[in-house]
């Protein structure tokens, strides 16, 4: 594994971590400016409308991995399939959902990987 293809596996892990403990300023880091997040629900949305939709009013559990990671120069293409489990801190029904995900993400001047666009393709399961 090339010391890129870890850096991109080593993102979801800490996105998992930052979603579950609602550190928003860690998620907005590992964002391009420009990122496009596309999802079965709604229309394609930006970093702008992910902020604002960041709540504390749930709490998060999400698990999953990529299976598979294609690196080619300063682009990184991913596959990969997650579980995600959403409960109202305030009254409410426990949400399961899974589904794949497919990621594009872009190497920054510094080294960093900024996950750029993100298909997300998460549904309710029982």
């Amino acid at each position: 594994m090339t010391s890129d293809e870890k850096a991109i596996r080593d993102f979801l892990p800490r996105w998992f971590a930052a979603t579950e403990t609602n550190d928003s300023q860690t998620q907005l880091a590992m964002l391009a400016d420009d990122i496009v997040f596309i999802t079965p629900n709604g229309p394609p949305f930006g970093k702008a409308e992910f902020a604002r939709m960041n709540s504390d009013q749930t709490d998060l559990k999400v698990s999953g991995d990529f299976e598979e990671v294609i690196v080619s120069g300063d682009m990184a293409c991913t596959r990969g399939f997650i579980n995600v489990t959403v409960t109202p801190k305030v009254g409410g029904t426990t949400t399961k959902l899974a589904g794949y995900i497919l990621s594009v993400f872009r190497k920054q001047a510094d080294g960093r990987w900024l996950l750029s666009r993100d298909a997300n393709f998460v549904k309710p399961v029982s």
